[in-house]
C-alpha cells in the first residue's frame, strides 16, 4: 500500500464504531480536525489553549493509566480571548511609557515585557493562520471528495522522514452524496471524536515527543482526478520511512458491525478494505501544501 511502513500483513487497526448508519463529510471532518488537533496537544507542539473550540483539551499528559475517567472536555476556548488579553496588556504598557514621571527601571521592565508580549502574539497568529488554512484545506478536499476513506496525519520534519504516523481510516457505510456540505458537528461526530482520543491515550499517543518545534502535515487519498493545486498536490508514490510504525484508526458505521462480528473478519476487512479501496477508482496520495509548525511551547530547558 502506498504510503505504507510496514507489509499489509503486519497491519494493525484499532476499530471505532459509530452509531450512525454512515459516515458523512461532516463527521469526518470534525474527527480528523479533533485527531490533529489532540496530537499536536500531546505531542508539546500547541499550548493548552487551541485556536479554535471544537478541539478537546484533555490534560492527561500525566495521568496515563485512567484513560476512561480523563477522555473529557476540560477547557473548549478561542484562543482569541488569550490574544485579547495579551494585546490589552500591551496597550496598558504602551500607555505607562508615556508617562514622563515613569521611573527608568519600571519603563526597562515595561520595554522588556512589551518584547515579550508582541513575540507571543505574532507566534500565536502564524499559529491560528496556519491551522485555519489546514482546516479550510481539509473542508474543500471533503466537500470534493466525500467518501474519503483514507488519511495520514505526519509529525517531523517531513512527510518522508516523520517522527510520528497516525493513519485514519473510513468505512462510510450507506452511500455519501454530494453537494453543499453542513459542518456543524453533530453528536455522531463529538461521539466518534471522543473515542478516538480515548483510543490515542491508551496507545500511548504523545509519550515519544521530540524536544523543539515539529511539522505536521496532511496527506489525503483521493480520486486522481483531484485538482485543487491552490491546497493539494499529488504525491502518487508517497512513502514514509518504514521503521516509523504508525498509529492507525479504522472508523466504521452501525451498518457494518453485525457484518463483522469475529476479530478475524474484521481484521481481513480491514486490509481487504485498505488495500482494494485504494485502487479501484485510481486513488492517489494528495499532500496539503498547508503546514502546522508547532510553536513546541514545553521544551524543557537545561538547568
Amino acid at each position: 500500500m502506498e504510503g505504507e511502513g510496514s507489509s499489509s500483513s503486519e497491519m494493525e487497526f484499532t476499530e471505532i464504531e459509530s452509531s450512525a448508519d454512515s459516515l458523512d463529510a461532516s463527521a469526518i471532518f470534525h474527527v480528523i480536525k479533533d485527531v490533529f488537533g489532540f496530537v499536536l496537544y500531546m505531542h508539546q507542539q500547541i499550548p493548552s489553549l487551541v485556536p479554535y473550540p471544537s478541539l478537546f483539551i484533555v490534560n492527561v499528559r500525566f495521568s496515563m493509566p485512567f484513560v476512561s475517567e480523563l477522555v473529557q472536555v476540560l477547557s473548549i476556548t478561542d484562543m482569541s480571548l488569550e490574544f485579547e488579553s495579551l494585546q490589552s496588556e500591551y496597550k496598558e504598557l504602551e500607555m505607562a511609557l508615556r508617562q514622563s514621571e515613569l521611573k527608568a527601571s519600571s519603563r526597562r521592565n515595561h520595554t522588556n515585557r512589551m518584547r515579550e508580549l508582541k513575540h507571543g502574539i505574532r507566534r500565536g497568529e502564524k499559529l491560528m493562520n496556519a491551522v485555519s488554512s489546514f482546516q479550510t484545506a481539509l473542508q474543500l478536499i471533503i466537500s470534493e471528495s466525500p467518501n474519503i476513506q483514507e488519511v495520514i496525519l505526519v509529525l517531523g520534519g517531513s512527510p518522508l522522514r516523520p517522527h510520528h504516523v497516525y493513519q485514519l481510516f473510513f468505512s462510510h457505510g450507506k452511500s455519501v452524496p454530494r453537494g453543499g456540505v453542513d459542518f456543524t458537528k453533530s453528536k455522531v461526530a463529538e461521539g466518534l471524536s471522543r473515542k478516538a482520543i480515548r483510543t490515542l491515550i491508551s496507545k500511548g499517543a504523545g509519550s515519544g515527543s521530540y524536544p523543539g518545534p515539529s511539522k505536521l502535515f496532511l496527506l489525503v487519498k483521493a480520486p486522481s482526478s483531484l485538482n485543487m493545486p491552490p491546497h493539494f498536490l499529488p504525491k502518487r508514490d508517497f512513502r514514509y520511512s518504514k521503521k516509523i510504525v504508525p498509529l492507525r484508526l479504522r472508523f466504521k458505521c452501525k451498518t457494518q458491525n453485525k457484518e463483522m462480528s469475529s476479530p478475524s473478519h474484521a481484521s481481513q476487512t480491514c486490509s481487504s478494505m485498505g488495500l482494494t479501496d485504494s485502487t479501484s477508482d485510481d486513488l492517489i496520495w494528495f499532500q496539503c501544501r498547508h503546514v502546522i509548525k508547532g510553536i513546541a511551547f514545553n521544551t524543557p530547558t537545561e538547568e
